[in-house]
């Protein structure tokens, strides 16, 4: 019993402390024969137990790597300048990965070597992709942009090549010409295709156009272009550019009426047309018309939200229709918008000097006094 009153269980035989030592020794006598003979097998025994222990890391040490995947073998191949080998695995892989640097190689590469490989139709597939996976790289926009340009260029060397005396092939000779600023030229082109196709629908616009983007287009310029715009409509009355241009004409003749007619019909014809909406927008206000004027404006200031025209223009319209706090938050919205425009101009202009400056390390170094 224990000083408590409670009754002391007794432990078993071989847990006691007091009888561990003495039964202990027996079976250390009985077992010295066995040890005997195990001594010699003790390296094999170990061996073996580790072994058993850890079937793991026997056959990992001399495991064979893991063969690689298809798109990594198009890529190896196409960076080995084995091009005709690659091509088909990466278009059969593209779009079979999961791994975004893999991908963006791949597609890298088999853009490259479509492009160098005059495989144009493999080159679209490479640049679906790339274009819906990284949509901001750097890398691949400049890489897309090269690879559009040559595509371009090979689409017109077919078309003059397939169809040399064709309307096309003038049409994309006077496009040419007003990118380069060369508008009498490409007038002449249009005139050309007019001369055999003077119903063709989209010329007579185009060549208003040309006309009137000259430095400094005459009175005869600005006839011709609005009797083409004119004519454009009754070949193509669905044209939202012709009634465009022929109210801002009207607009700057200050035929405002006439103006608004044709903006509102831009508007109908093109529901995106932003700058038609700010035209009728204008016309509105320059009428009076300030309650009238501020839906479209509304509409302009929502295609074009950094618009500091739109701002002006619309607090104008809320001010004539005694739209006060209206007008004064479309105020304070002109001149933010015109301050971040002047700020993003002023830096533009900072980067272009920037890079025409020479660095500092490559001005002389002054003489010690």
């Amino acid at each position: 019993m224990d000083p408590n009153g409670r009754r002391l269980q007794r432990l078993p035989f071989f847990v006691s402390a007091a009888s561990f030592p003495v039964r202990i020794a027996p079976i250390g006598f009985m077992m010295r024969p066995m040890f005997r003979v195990l001594r010699p097998l003790a390296p094999a025994l170990i061996f073996f137990f580790i072994s058993v222990a850890s079937p793991a890391q026997g056959p990992s040490a001399h495991a064979k790597p893991a063969a690689p995947s298809i798109i990594e073998r198009g890529t190896s191949l196409a960076e080995n300048g084995n091009c005709e080998e690659a091509l088909p695995l990466l278009k059969k892989s593209i779009r079979q990965t999961t791994d975004r640097d893999l991908l963006k190689r791949a597609g890298l590469d088999g853009l490259r070597c479509a492009m160098t490989h005059n495989a144009y139709l493999d080159s679209l597939a490479f640049l679906e992709v790339l274009g819906r996976e990284f949509p901001r790289d750097p890398e691949v926009l400049y890489a897309a942009t090269h690879a559009y340009s040559d595509l371009s260029q090979h689409a017109s060397q077919d078309l003059i090549r397939e169809a040399p005396f064709s309307y096309q092939v003038h049409q994309l000779s006077a496009e040419s010409l007003e990118v380069q600023g060369r508008f009498d030229e490409a007038a002449t082109e249009y005139r050309k295709i007019l001369e055999v196709s003077p119903l063709l629908p989209g010329i007579h616009y185009r060549l208003g156009r040309a006309l009137l983007s000259k430095q400094n287009p005459s009175p005869a310029d600005a006839k011709e272009a609005k009797e083409d715009f004119q004519q454009e409509l009754e070949i193509d009355p669905k044209n939202a550019g012709a009634e465009y241009v022929l109210g801002e004409l009207a607009r700057q003749d200050n035929d405002l009426p006439l103006a608004i007619r044709h903006f509102s019909r831009a508007t109908k014809l093109d529901a995106a047309f932003s700058e038609a909406y700010l035209g009728l927008g204008m016309s509105l206000v320059s009428s009076k018309r300030f309650a009238d004027a501020i839906p479209p404006l509304e509409t302009y200031e929502k295609l074009e939200p950094d618009s500091p025209t739109g701002h002006y223009q619309l607090a104008l319209a809320y001010s004539g229709a005694g739209r006060k706090e209206d007008a004064n938050r479309e105020a304070s919205l002109q001149r933010e918008s015109a301050e971040n425009l002047e700020q993003v101009k002023r830096k533009i202009a900072e980067g272009v000097i920037g890079n025409q400056s020479p660095a500092k390390d490559s001005q002389p170094a002054q003489s010690p006094k």
